[in-house]
């Protein structure tokens, strides 16, 4: 095994290893299998990403397949980058979910997670078109478990929806890289940049390709599984689903479109997805103002937030993509840490209406602070990362003379503050008489507190993610 290999090898090897011992021992065991696996894959994640910050990018052939079947990992600053947000979003949310579970759960959840993050980092490391389908299903199968996993009826219809949606998405996506393979021979993704050539298969490979990614995201039209979905699922996966998750098949289009489909398709189809990204943002931000009950007014939120993401494809310039990358880095922390503080209020009061928040700023102050911070970089207030992001995409709109982008980031920014502020202006008004607080263990409004930091630093500091972002950078 060569050192290259072996530190790709080791984020992926480490996980799948903790989830199969987490199987295996007793109920005893599990956490702290659990914990030490956690622990030993942040660790090889942050010794990749030091090793790609300090050489470069890295690339490894797997089982002597080279180009063009191509089957290989390829560890760039974007793969690695994302490999660090799913790490630290990934375990803060899972420590939260074990006082959210039961124990039964909990022999069920930690298992799933470690295999779902398996399946990720190998997804972003993926440098062929096969490979990347092969893990972003693994990712959705890991998903509907964990959506399952309370096996309560409401659980059981979110997990069926997310099945029969993300299917047909996986359907789509196959018989588009099939079409690639039939015509150019090739599923390594340089190679298939450098053989594509525009024309009737190139564009159905394309269209079908980006039909299925943007149903699994999902984009505005394609987002009604969404809400629901988010609705029925235990709280701590509906942090991962939309933090994480949902990142997946929107990192595989980013990649599709910006490496191999970019040189070969008219600008007026990146206008098309733009348009639809800022619809998204419009008709995400107006029902989350429209929604009486928390968690879906977060979970609405996420369609808008998706929407921003979708920018970049009409302006495609390096300043473009760095401000998606660097907005779906942030709002994974933020988003994260507003479903996990919806999931405390619910613990401490057992109640799913908006109205439910009144006074509990006064008995919760680590997760409405936690709500606060998250919803300063979902808004995009600085300093937050979600500033950072909505600043490289407004300076590409200017750069690009596509004005109106900016129009979209201002007006959803100012609708995200409203229902940020919805959610917050009754948490500081007095406790209704009667209302029973149940008081939650520290490290459970410590959690979310963590997340919305991060989402914070990342403006404070945006030097380091975004050296990282560009090395190996497509250009």
């Amino acid at each position: 095994m060569t050192g290259a290999w072996a530190l790709m090898a080791w984020p992926v090897i480490v996980p799948l290893l903790g989830a199969v011992l987490a199987l295996l021992v007793g109920r005893d065991g599990v956490r702290i299998v659990a914990g030490v696996a956690s622990i030993v894959t942040l660790v090889a994640v942050a010794v990749l990403a030091w090793k790609v910050a300090t050489v470069g990018a890295l690339h490894q052939d797997i089982g002597g397949w080279g180009a063009p079947l191509g089957i290989g990992w390829r560890a760039d600053g974007l793969a690695v980058l994302m490999m660090l947000t799913v790490a630290l979003v990934g375990s803060l949310i899972s420590v939260n979910a074990l006082d959210h579970l039961g124990n039964r759960e909990d022999r069920e959840y930690l298992p799933l997670w470690l295999f779902v993050w398996c399946a990720l980092n190998a997804l972003v490391m993926s440098a062929d078109a096969f490979n990347l389908y092969v893990t972003l299903e693994l990712t959705t199968l890991g998903a509907v478990a964990l959506i399952v996993v309370r096996r309560d009826l409401p659980g059981l219809e979110a997990g069926l929806r997310y099945l029969l949606f993300a299917l047909p998405g996986s359907l789509c996506y196959l018989l588009g890289i099939s079409l690639l393979y039939g015509a150019y021979a090739a599923l390594d993704m340089g190679l298939l940049a450098q053989r594509v050539q525009p024309g009737p298969v190139t564009w159905t490979a394309a269209a079908l390709v980006t039909v299925g990614l943007c149903l699994k995201t999902p984009l505005f039209p394609l987002h009604v599984w969404l809400p629901p979905t988010y609705g029925g699922a235990p709280t701590p996966v509906t942090a991962l689903l939309s933090a994480l998750i949902s990142k997946g098949s929107y990192y595989v289009l980013f990649r599709m479109w910006l490496e191999v489909f970019a040189p070969v398709l008219d600008a007026e189809v990146g206008q098309f997805l733009g348009v639809l990204g800022a619809a998204a943002v419009l008709w995400g931000s107006l029902l989350a103002l429209s929604q009486s009950k928390l968690k879906q007014v977060v979970a609405y939120s996420s369609v808008a937030q998706i929407g921003y993401m979708f920018l970049v494809f009409p302006m495609a310039t390096s300043g473009a993509r760095s401000g998606a990358i660097y907005l779906v880095v942030s709002h994974a922390a933020a988003k994260a840490s507003m479903f996990v503080a919806v999931g405390n209020i619910h613990q401490a009061v057992g109640i799913t209406e908006l109205g439910g928040v009144q006074g509990l700023a006064y008995r919760m102050p680590f997760t409405f602070l936690a709500m606060a911070l998250g919803g300063i970089s979902l808004i995009g207030i600085p300093p937050s990362g979600g500033f950072i992001a909505k600043w490289y995409l407004l300076n590409a709109a200017i750069q690009t003379h596509q004005w109106w982008w900016g129009g979209v980031l201002l007006v959803g920014s100012l609708l995200a503050a409203a229902y940020v502020f919805r959610i917050l202006r009754g948490s500081f008004l007095p406790l209704p008489p009667g209302v029973e607080v149940r008081s939650i263990p520290l490290g459970n409004e410590l959690a979310p507190l963590a997340l919305a930091l991060i989402a914070l630093v990342l403006g404070l500091v945006p030097w380091f993610p975004l050296d990282l972002l560009a090395v190996g950078a497509a250009r």
